[in-house]
C-alpha cells in the first residue's frame, strides 16, 4: 500500500469537531508533537486522554445549551389592579 500524502494543517480552517480535538491536544501540551509527527505518533494513553476530554467538553456544552433553552425568557406579570 502507498503512503498517505501529508497535507499541511490549517488550524484556522477546521471543522468544529476537529478544532476541539486540536484545542485539547494543545491544553495537554501535545500539539507540537501532533503538528510535527502526526496523530499516529501519540501513545494510546495520550489519544485516550484527548478523546476523554473532548467528550467531557461536548457533554458540558450540550448541558449548557439545554439549560439555557429550558430556562428561556421569563415573562413579567403585571401587578397593577
Amino acid at each position: 500500500m502507498g503512503k498517505k500524502k501529508e497535507k499541511p494543517i490549517d488550524l484556522k480552517n477546521l471543522e468544529p469537531e476537529e478544532k476541539l480535538k486540536y484545542e485539547v491536544a494543545e491544553e495537554l501540551g501535545l500539539l507540537d508533537k501532533v503538528m510535527e509527527q502526526g496523530w499516529r505518533s501519540l501513545t494510546s494513553k495520550e489519544t485516550g486522554r484527548i478523546g476523554g476530554l473532548v467528550t467531557k467538553k461536548r457533554r458540558s456544552e450540550k448541558a449548557k445549551t439545554q439549560t439555557s433553552r429550558s430556562i428561556g425568557p421569563v415573562e413579567e406579570q403585571n401587578s397593577t389592579p
